[in-house]
């Protein structure tokens, strides 16, 4: 039996190509930003947290913050001239609990750290890459705004509404040269599991067909397809990173 591939070993050319990479400060931000800066492209680091020891360019953003992801942007063209790639990442998983028994401002935190954060992103850099007539925007969503998981209602509605925001923005830019698609992981072995109770991340992990957590590195190498020329005749879609789990 020959062996499968390693994480990574694809390879492809993003020299000249500069990437903004949302929430980027750990886990899958900063796989994707490692992935990206492995095939050559500058990488632009967003995150409300910074990281001393980071290798990339950080402007600590809140995505919730219109006019500073608006400022950001254009800082970024100022210096670069250009925004190739927008990977929407940043998220907050919150409190797993029964809908009736959240708070209001924790709901509303959730919704929107996850939906309206893209909004903010896509609605500042869009122009951008609408007047160079090319662009790749990859938002991270998750199986639970396909499937809805118990206990995890803000989250969940969250992710649906970033999954339908691709699927509009998508066929919005389809003939523009901009291409827009989703991931939708089932739990993925980061930090954010740390806000979960250990009952709500094992039940995760038992939906899955292969019995596991998926690993960053996964996501990152699917980004990186997606933002490469080889993708060029899917926008709009969502692509599930399930273990299996995934039936639709």
């Amino acid at each position: 039996m020959s062996t499968l591939r390693a994480y990574g070993s694809a390879t492809y050319d993003f020299s000249g190509c500069v990437a903004v990479v949302t929430g980027a400060a750990g886990g899958i931000g900063t796989a994707i930003s490692a992935r990206l800066r492995q095939a050559g492209a500058s990488v632009m680091c967003w995150d409300i947290h910074r990281t001393t020891d980071s290798p990339y360019q950080q402007d600590s953003i809140d995505v919730n913050d219109a006019a500073a992801v608006s400022a950001a942007t254009q800082r970024l063209l100022a210096s670069h001239g250009r925004i190739d790639f927008l990977i929407n990442n940043a998220g907050y998983a919150g409190p797993t609990m029964p809908l009736d028994q959240y708070d209001l401002r924790e709901w509303r935190r959730i919704v929107e750290v996850n939906l309206l954060g893209v909004f903010h992103t896509c609605r500042a850099v869009v122009p951008a890459m609408r007047a160079a007539g090319q662009g790749r925007i990859v938002n991270i969503a998750s199986l639970a705004g396909k499937e809805g998981s118990a206990n995890a209602s803000a989250y969940s509605a969250a992710k649906a509404g970033v999954l339908a925001l691709t699927k509009s923005l998508g066929k919005e830019l389809a003939d523009s040269g901009i291409l827009v698609n989703a991931l939708a992981p089932a739990a993925v072995n980061t930090s954010l599991l740390q806000q979960m109770s250990a009952t709500h991340v094992a039940t995760m992990i038992a939906k899955s067909p292969m019995g596991r957590l998926g690993e960053v590195a996964e996501v990152a190498d699917m980004v990186a397809w997606l933002c490469s020329g080889d993708c060029s005749f899917s926008t709009g879609a969502v692509f599930d990173l399930s273990g299996g789990r995934a039936t639709y």
